[in-house]
């Protein structure tokens, strides 16, 4: 038992090592996000095992929700003292009046503090359960590719570059390096509540799932991949659709016009991503890139986004941003 103890913290050591190694400068800073639960614990604990200690610093996010909040603050002071990793304990009040529900605001408010804490670089502890939960969540929500490639294990949140080592790896396997190496930790009572819909779409519908498939979060996240990799292949298309059809800033009318409906459509949602502004609603974009196709010389058809608005006009199609 103990030897295959230590063959599963050596494998998870030796993957963890080879991604850090690959992604990162030696010298370079690096945060890691630590809610105080099994995942993120396990997380810490492996990149100080890698002898990472004096590049490591921790980052909690105090989100006020839980009564329990307060008690997790300290849990995460005594284990980053434990393995002398310093620790930033980020207060946020989590907009419950912002329309997008609890889960979402609470994300935003988590992602605005990890971009304001001293680092540019973070690990977060996704898994590969995690992965298929995000994947399953954008589906019903009629997400299309680049959201079917659910969470990347490499990704840019403004300028802050996010790392996830443990996404290909079952939530088991994580336990059972906790278990192996004698790690605690907290236990969020959120996480039990199928009044989320993650919750939901882990206790109910992926339960369920995993009977009748005994790979269904494997092969979930291996889709994931495979949507992550065609989403690859629409941004290098709209690379070069931008190339053929823009004059600096602005789109020519005349060149985009001679793209099809679905290429003007993956240009335009390329665009905006690359602004952050957002994608509208499929039936607003399509409508949108209708106009544009058939509007004659005296019609201006415009798109109003959260941050701007999209128009076109004398020929060109523009991006205004609010002012």
């Amino acid at each position: 038992m103990g030897a295959s103890r230590n063959t599963l913290s050596n494998d998870l050591l030796n993957r963890v090592g080879a991604f850090v190694a690959a992604r990162t400068s030696e010298d370079e800073p690096l945060l890691v996000g630590l809610s105080g639960g099994c995942d993120s614990v396990v997380l810490l604990h492996l990149l100080t095992s890698l002898g990472l200690g004096s590049r490591l610093s921790a980052i909690h996010v105090h989100h006020g929700l839980s009564p329990n909040a307060d008690l997790w603050a300290n849990f995460c002071r005594r284990f980053c003292q434990q393995l002398d990793v310093p620790l930033q304990v980020m207060n946020v009040a989590v907009d419950r009046d912002s329309g997008q529900g609890i889960e979402a605001a609470a994300r935003h408010a988590r992602y605005t503090a990890f971009s304001a804490a001293a680092g540019k670089v973070i690990f977060l502890a996704h898994h590969q359960g995690d992965q298929a939960e995000t994947l399953l969540f954008n589906l019903l929500r009629g997400s299309g590719v680049a959201g079917a490639a659910a969470m990347l294990d490499e990704r840019f949140h403004g300028t802050l570059r996010i790392l996830r080592p443990l996404l290909s790896m079952p939530r088991a396997t994580l336990l059972a390096y906790a278990e192996a190496n004698g790690l605690v930790w907290v236990n969020d009572e959120s996480n039990e509540d199928s009044a989320f819909s993650r919750n939901f779409l882990r206790h109910e519908v992926l339960s369920i799932i995993n009977r009748r498939f005994s790979s269904a979060e494997q092969n979930l996240a291996q889709a994931a991949r495979h949507f992550s990799e065609a989403a690859t292949l629409l941004d290098e298309l709209a690379e070069a659709d931008w190339k053929m059809t823009s004059d600096g800033e602005v789109l020519n009318l005349s060149r985009l016009r001679t793209l099809t409906t679905a290429r003007i459509k993956n240009l335009l949602r390329y665009r905006l991503r690359q602004l952050g502004w957002g994608t509208p609603a499929t039936v607003r974009l399509e409508e949108f890139v209708r106009q544009l196709q058939s509007a004659g010389a005296d019609r201006h058809p415009e798109l109003k986004i959260g941050a701007g608005v999209i128009r076109a006009g004398k020929g060109r199609v523009s991006w205004v941003a609010d002012k």
